[in-house]
Parts: structure tokens; C-alpha cells; sequence
């Protein structure tokens, strides 16, 4: 494939994810004219048509539809490369990317990378923050941190840690609702937990905490919406005891109910010849040992 064809599907790509010419222009720092040209040129060689103009913008043909996991894997690889090239023997230089879920990847993860950061001003650092897994085996992520084990082939795993779960409240709830004295009476209150996440309500019923058809009166499959509800208190919920303590949040029934969580550091081993990777990896995970140790305590 020519240069000129890799650049005209990285503005493909850019229209998909800008809905706009003049968008994917922006993103990918060109002139709108030369965006144009080079989607008019992929559209020539393909000999289909990948776009159709709309009130909402730029919709994708069926053609187009058809495309987008094999320009995506493309955009990945060249991404991968990328980062891998800029392997400059010393650590201030190039690009470490870093997955994680949302919950640790919003609460805890940029407090512990800000030293870091401080003493390595010159490297990016790519935060993907989802929880939806990045696969370290096929290069996603340099960096991921997990509360499952990591399982891919050719991999470095550490465990450093383990989060404490249990149930919370904020004062204003209590105050409201009183403190309950058993899980039978707890169940009775409003409970702050999944909507159709039915793996979330599964670690529920595992744990103990409800039975499967329990009602909760503010339900959300994003963990970072069910901490808001909790702080604001709306009702009582499982978290980690770490961030909890972080917001001033009133542990609930801690010797009737508690699990933990363990928590995992993990790279490719080919990662192991880049510099700023391996300290990357190494920082990380100390930090995420004492958070998880110190502060559990």
C-alpha cells in the first residue's frame, strides 16, 4: 500500500470519528481541501462510495461500514509502531500508554503517576480509561492495570495488591436513613447498584449483598455514576474501602460484610527492551502497592 493510501484512510478514519470533513481536518492537522481530496482519491480506488451527507454530517455508506475494523487494526498497528520506534535509550522521550478501568483509572490512577510525570516532563503519557479490557497481548495498551488476571500469552502479570470492598454510605444518608443493623435491614433501604450489567449484579448476589431480583433504587452500569449517587447520598453501595475513606464516606456493616479485590499490573515482555516502559511499569506498580497497602490499613 502507498503512503498516499494510508494517508487517505487515516482521514477516512478521522470522518468516522468527527462525523465532518472540516473535523477530520482538524484532527488530523491538514487543510479541509487536502482532506477532501484524499477521501475522493480512497473512494476512487475502492470504487465505492463511503459516506453520505446528512443534517447530523458525514454517515458512513455500507461499504464504508464494512472497512472500519480493517482501517482500525491498521490505525492500531501504526499506533504500535509508532510508540515502539520512539524507544530512545533514555526514559524522557517518547509515548507509554496506559490502560485501566474507570473507577481506579479516575480516582487513584493520576495521583499516583504525578511524581512521575514531575521527573519525566517529555514523555506522553496516553491514558485509556475504560472498562473495556485493551488486549496487551496484540500491543493496545503498553501498561494495564486489571482486577482480573491477565491471561494473554507473552506477558509480564504482578499483583500488587488488593482493593477492600464494602458498603458505604455518606453522612446525609445516614442521617436520613439510619444505620442499618443487618443485611436483611440494609436490603430494605436504598441500594445503589447495576442497571443491565448483569456480570455487576452477579458479583452482588456472589457476594452476598442482595438476591437477583433486588431493586435498587438508583441503578447505573457505569461505576463512576453509582460513586456520584453514593457521595451525593442517594443510597448506600459497594466500594472500595481506599476511595471511599479518600471522600469521607461512612463504612457500613464492616464486620457483618467485606470482600477484597485483587488488583494487577501487566505489559508485554517485548516491552521489556524500551526504558521508559519497564520504569513506567516498575513506578506503577510500588505506587499502587503502598495506596493499596497503606492506606487499607
Amino acid at each position: 500500500m502507498s503512503g498516499l493510501e494510508w494517508e487517505s484512510q487515516r482521514v477516512f478514519l478521522a470522518v468516522l470519528r468527527s462525523g465532518s470533513l472540516s473535523g477530520a481536518a482538524k484532527l488530523l492537522g491538514i487543510a479541509q481541501a487536502t482532506a477532501r481530496r484524499r477521501l475522493d482519491h480512497l473512494e476512487h480506488v475502492l470504487g465505492v462510495s463511503l459516506f453520505t451527507r446528512t443534517p447530523q454530517g458525514l454517515t458512513p455508506t455500507a461499504g464504508a461500514q464494512r472497512l472500519i475494523e480493517h482501517v482500525e487494526a491498521m490505525d492500531l498497528a501504526a499506533q504500535t509502531l509508532n510508540r515502539m520506534a520512539s524507544a530512545e535509550t533514555s526514559v524522557d522521550h517518547g509515548t507509554i500508554r496506559l490502560a485501566c478501568g474507570e473507577l481506579l483509572g479516575v480516582e487513584v490512577l493520576p495521583g499516583l503517576l504525578r511524581p512521575f510525570h514531575y521527573e519525566h516532563p517529555g514523555l506522553k503519557l496516553e491514558l485509556s480509561i475504560s472498562d473495556a479490557l485493551e488486549d496487551i497481548a496484540r500491543l493496545q495498551s503498553d501498561i494495564a492495570v486489571r482486577l482480573l488476571r491477565p491471561n494473554e500469552a507473552d506477558i509480564s502479570v504482578r499483583r500488587v495488591g488488593s482493593l477492600r470492598i464494602g458498603i458505604h454510605a455518606s453522612a446525609e444518608c445516614l442521617e436520613r436513613y439510619g444505620n442499618p443493623a443487618s443485611l436483611l435491614s440494609l436490603r430494605q433501604q436504598p441500594l445503589i447498584g447495576p442497571d443491565r450489567r448483569s456480570a455487576d449484579l452477579r458479583r452482588f448476589v456472589d457476594a452476598g449483598l442482595c438476591d437477583a431480583d433486588q431493586h435498587f433504587a438508583i441503578a447505573s452500569d457505569h461505576h463512576l455514576s453509582q460513586l456520584a449517587a453514593l457521595k451525593a447520598g442517594l443510597g448506600f453501595d459497594l466500594c472500595p474501602t481506599q476511595i471511599a475513606t479518600s471522600h469521607g464516606l461512612v463504612h457500613v456493616l464492616p464486620h457483618e460484610f467485606s470482600f477484597e479485590v485483587d488488583v494487577w499490573i501487566a505489559m508485554h515482555n517485548d516491552l521489556r527492551k524500551i526504558n521508559r516502559i519497564v520504569q513506567a511499569f516498575d513506578f506503577l506498580g510500588e505506587q499502587l502497592r503502598q495506596y493499596l497497602g497503606v492506606v487499607a490499613q
